[in-house]
């Protein structure tokens, strides 16, 4: 929970910030996965995010911070990117797979429903009535999104279905760990550390591949575009509105993704969504909106529970 209540509201704007970075990320590395192989987009991605969290780090007098971590911490640093790591990765697979960056974004939207699961049992948040309600619909809603039609289990839900609940999981998880652990270090250090070490996994995973390092110039273009607002500012922002709200509160700004991507999307590429995957979004957006209105205490219906200890 924020220190100060007066300042809830940077943890809003913050969230706000990096959502929007976020849904850009769909679309730039949409754009450049469809031109390069996942080995070459990873190497480009998270160098160009590693050298700008570097940077960044250094002109902001971080770096000195990274010399004073205890031997625990950096072991705790090390766990949460493996965690990481695999969110990216199932989340690139996701991308390069669904062929409309705003489904996949619809279907992002377990995310705030996992982080309410994992928030409550982890950090003891509430949760009411309202909250179950509203992560059930937006199940629902993911439900509606990826069903094909086809009763055949092998083809039941659009590709790359998996993948988006397997990398929503493993954000949530990832996020919760921290909100949990924001204060063992600062958000620089804990976005340069991500960063780093899955940098390092894709640059081993590039030279396994043989894959070539020349790749279309409007591909670099994209990726870099990419890495600035997702392995930069989109999780940076995220980091600094968890030192002001609760990790579950974010999600209400969260949930707007899904919107922002379908804009910008559509601009970039000219694509919009079946209907029926429309209103699968529309649903998710709702369930998260009445989850995370309800936890605010900006909705209530019956007596928040507090989750089993």
């Amino acid at each position: 929970m924020a220190e100060n209540q007066s300042e809830k509201w940077k943890g809003y704007v913050w969230a706000l910030v990096g959502t929007i970075s976020f849904s850009s990320l769909y679309v730039f590395s949409k754009a450049g996965l469809n031109q390069v192989d996942l080995a070459q987009f990873g190497l480009y991605y998270f160098g160009i995010g590693f050298l700008i969290n570097l940077l960044f780090v250094v002109i902001s007098g971080k770096i000195k911070e990274i010399r004073q971590l205890s031997k625990k911490v950096v072991r705790f640093l090390i766990l949460i990117a493996a965690i990481d790591l695999g969110s990216n990765i199932t989340f690139f697979l996701a991308i390069r797979t669904i062929p409309d960056p705003s489904v996949t974004s619809f279907l992002g939207n377990l995310f705030p429903v996992f982080l309410t699961a994992l928030s409550i049992i982890f950090l003891k948040e509430r949760f009411s009535v309202l909250e179950a309600l509203g992560g059930l619909l937006a199940i629902a809603g993911a439900f509606v999104i990826s069903y094909t039609g086809n009763l055949d289990w092998h083809k039941f839900f659009i590709a790359g279905t998996g993948m988006v609940v397997l990398n929503t999981f493993l954000a949530a998880t990832f996020s919760a760990i921290v909100k949990k652990n924001v204060h063992k270090a600062s958000p620089e250090v804990f976005n340069l550390n991500s960063v780093t070490w899955i940098f390092l996994s894709f640059l081993g995973y590039f030279i396994w591949s043989g894959q070539p390092m020349k790749i279309p110039v409007n591909a670099l273009q994209n990726i870099a575009l990419g890495a600035f607002f997702g392995a930069f500012l989109g999780l940076l922002s995220f980091y600094y509105s968890y030192r002001y709200i609760e990790a579950s509160r974010s999600s209400i700004i969260q949930s707007l993704k899904g919107i922002f991507v379908l804009i910008i999307a559509y601009f970039f590429f000219g694509n919009f969504p079946l209907g029926i995957q429309l209103l699968g979004g529309g649903i998710t957006i709702s369930g998260v909106i009445v989850m995370t209105l309800s936890q605010a205490g900006i909705i209530r219906f019956g007596k928040p529970k507090q989750s089993a200890r």
